[in-house]
């Protein structure tokens, strides 16, 4: 089960792969901090709920003593955070209209998840030389 201390206490890591999201828990394990996986922007659209849950999944697998949120951006596409909320995952950001995410909030709270409406500042993995110390240094500060 993600903690359920606020996303804003954490330091976040986007992820594009499950070797990001490994770096990412195991340097979290290495400094003794949670971390939030952070998808890319707008990953639910091209990479979908079902394959961010299995990363998150098979990384947890592996580092199951890590704190960590898996935090999925779905933009600002209601099914998609939709979808994602029926993929079991309990934390998502959506950045569509007021409105609609009042109801998508209060839909995910129903069910014990928790509705983003903008992403955690990051560190993106998508051009580190080196994941792991990147991450081990992003999550080391503070």
């Amino acid at each position: 089960m993600p903690p359920r201390r606020p996303p804003s206490a954490l330091r976040a890591v986007t992820i594009h792969s499950l070797a990001d999201a490994l770096a990412a828990l195991e340097a979290g394990a290495a400094v003794g901090r949670p971390v939030i996986l952070l998808s890319a922007a707008g990953a639910a659209a091209y990479a979908g709920a079902g394959w961010f849950a299995a990363v998150i999944g098979r990384a947890r697998q592996q580092w199951p003593a890590v704190d960590a949120i898996a935090m999925l951006d779905c933009g600002d596409r209601a099914e998609l955070a939709q979808g994602a909320l029926r993929a079991g995952l309990t934390d998502i950001v959506f950045t569509g209209p007021r409105g609609v995410a009042a109801r998508l909030a209060d839909i995910a709270g129903q069910s014990g998840a928790r509705l983003h409406r903008k992403r955690p500042a990051s560190l993106d993995l998508a051009n580190e030389p080196d994941p792991p110390a990147a991450c081990r240094a992003w999550l080391g500060r503070g």
